[in-house]
């Protein structure tokens, strides 16, 4: 009877079903295409590789870049935070798909009892012992209408949204450690600009000085040449704080302090990242990490629906035990002390109005999953939009930058031979310098945007990590 019984739950389970609604993944609200217009206008974006089918190591050359990238990902914090979330996701994945079969147990149980005379149905005070020893399954669901299956394929797509949330951190840490790169090697170009620049007009307020002394040039025309001094001591103060935060940012990022042996020397001596494209298709971004991670929260919320639904239906459950029982603890293993017990059970709800609530409430969560998915994709084409409008404009910009430094480079030179030969103020000398180190400044930081765009572009398509 009890192999029977066994062979009848286990047949119910094999021919059972889930009440998972039918999965579509919806459509993008977003284009087709990328944008078109002015901005985009010089991209090609066939000529270069695209972002997914390059691996960071690739796309990033720079040897000590790549060095300290390494160590960012096997000493990174935040990045063992997310590995342990996705170790921790595929733990109740494992704990949930165990649900499904049934725990057997050891059980061994004994007791005397001492029934008093006036209780006992003998009229004289009896003692009794019962000792058992038993070998079964307590209290299996038989998942007959899918209720635990909906919810293991809840866990398991937790588990792989997981995944990718660990894939999109990864990937922001290699952009993020790259940024600070190259950051720290902009910040000690301008450095050693406004040491130069210091030096020099250093060495120009000096010869003034002489000049003032003998009476050649006035006194406020000694003190225009001081700003400058002070303008460059100022900048030369702010790039050398700017460089030790850039260095504690790097060492944060790669879980360690850095040797100065990694540190790059300056931003002209550096490697550009590769050019990459998106490809023609914005369907590239279904891909992206945090996309497919909330894709698969999608999912789960729509296997969470099926859990629901089963909840109206029997929950049907068994107890079976086999094994010895005596009334002496002696006795447990003699002939005849075999004993079984089979106990189904099975729970239909009339009336539960959390059933009723629970089913509402999987339904409004799997919406905000939807709304989610679909804010996170408008998201993305967004930040991958606005990436290529900088890719499709920065280059025309460092042109007209560089073309401006090398006019006020002139400006400046020919302001200074005016002002000695007395044909000019001091005052141009003073703009011309002004204008040429603001947008010797610029340039340097319109490269780092060039470098910075094309790690964000990496980054927002997705990568190929």
């Amino acid at each position: 009877m009890t192999k029977q019984a066994l062979i009848l739950m286990l047949s119910l389970l094999l021919l059972s079903c889930t009440m998972i609604p039918e999965y579509k993944r919806p459509d993008a609200p977003v284009p087709k295409e990328w944008p078109q217009g002015d901005a985009y206008s010089s991209i090609n974006y066939e000529k270069s590789p695209k972002a997914t089918e390059i691996k960071w190591n690739e796309f990033l050359t720079e040897t000590k870049l790549q060095k300290i990238i390494e160590k960012a990902l096997s000493n990174n914090r935040d990045l063992r935070l997310s590995a342990l979330n996705v170790e921790r996701a595929a733990a109740y994945y494992g704990i949930q798909r165990a649900e499904l079969l049934p725990a057997v147990d050891a059980i061994g149980t004994g007791y005397r009892e001492r029934t008093p005379a006036d209780l006992s149905r003998t009229g004289r005070a009896e003692t009794t012992s019962k000792y058992s020893v038993s070998l079964g399954i307590t209290s299996w669901e038989i998942d007959l209408f899918g209720r635990l299956r909906s919810l293991k394929e809840m866990a398991l797509e937790q588990y792989l949204a997981q995944e990718q949330t660990h894939r999109a951190a990864r990937l922001s840490l290699i952009s993020a450690v790259a940024t600070a790169y190259y950051t720290y090697a902009t910040d000690k170009e301008n450095l050693k600009l406004a040491k130069e620049t210091l030096k020099n007009q250093q060495e120009y307020y000096e010869l003034m000085k002489k000049r003032y002394e003998v009476g050649v040039i006035s006194e406020i025309d000694l003190h225009r040449v001081r700003t400058q001094v002070d303008t460059a001591r100022e900048a030369v103060a702010r790039y050398t704080q700017a460089l030790a935060q850039d260095k504690n940012t790097l060492d944060l990022l790669a879980g360690e302090i850095l040797t100065e042996e990694l540190l790059p020397e300056g931003l002209e001596v550096l490697t550009s990242p590769k050019d990459i494209s998106p490809g023609l298709s914005s369907d590239i971004l279904l891909n992206r990490p945090d996309i497919m991670a909330a894709e698969h929260t999608l999912k789960a919320y729509n296997a969470q629906i099926g859990a629901a639904r089963a909840a109206f239906f029997p929950r049907i459950s068994l107890t079976t035990l086999f094994g010895t029982a005596s009334a002496e603890l002696s006795g447990l293993f003699e002939s005849g002390s075999k004993a079984w017990s089979i106990q189904p059970q099975a729970i239909m709800p009339i009336f539960d109005a959390r059933v009723w609530a629970a089913h509402e409430a999987a339904k409004v969560e799997r919406q905000l999953a939807l709304v989610n998915y679909e804010k996170t994709i408008q998201t993305a084409f967004k930040e991958v939009s606005d990436a290529l409008a900088v890719k499709g404009t920065v280059d025309e910009q460092l042109q007209a930058i560089e073309s401006l430094v090398h006019s006020l480079r002139e400006t400046y030179r020919l302001a200074k031979i005016r002002y000695e030969n007395g044909i000019d103020s001091y005052m141009s000398v003073l703009d011309a310098q002004r204008s040429l180190f603001q947008a010797q400044q610029q340039l340097n930081s319109l490269k780092l945007q060039k470098y910075a765009n094309l790690l964000t572009l990496y980054k927002v398509i997705g990568g190929g990590e």
